[in-house]
């Protein structure tokens, strides 16, 4: 199985103060000893690589790059995902969807994924399922 990670997971692997610190670090933990496929998008690279930084500082994001980044297959976003992501907020008429998070979700759906490792409650609005193991 190939899940999708979020930014939401990804952070909380690293912030011990995180409400989601003990699940993320279960789950991840899980889908390494069962050799699940991780994968996720540049953007959402991105956007852990800025709240990391800016909340936890740089050895966090050294840490995250050294020790979870090899671990995950990266989609490189390139100008159709972004356009279709960008089309999806446009269409949302929402402040509270990301540009992050619309490119996510064409992402999973164009590889046919269901299952997310996050905490975000807009996967489960937008039909994908948080991935719980077992």
């Amino acid at each position: 199985m190939t899940v999708f990670a979020d930014t939401s997971a990804l952070y909380a692997l690293l912030d011990a103060g995180d409400a989601n610190h003990p699940a993320a670090g279960r789950a991840w933990t899980e889908l390494l000893e069962r050799d699940e496929r991780v994968v996720t998008t540049s953007y959402v690279l991105i956007e852990t690589y800025a709240l990391l930084q800016r909340r936890l500082g740089v050895e966090a994001v050294r840490t995250f790059t050294a020790a979870f980044v090899p671990l995950l297959d990266i989609i490189w976003v390139d100008a159709a995902l972004h356009e279709a992501g960008l089309g999806a907020v446009l269409a949302a008429r929402r402040r509270d969807l990301s540009l992050v998070d619309c490119v996510s979700f064409e992402a999973m759906r164009q590889r046919h994924l269901n299952a997310a490792l996050a905490f975000d409650p807009h996967f489960r609005a937008h039909g994908f399922r948080p991935w719980s193991g077992g």
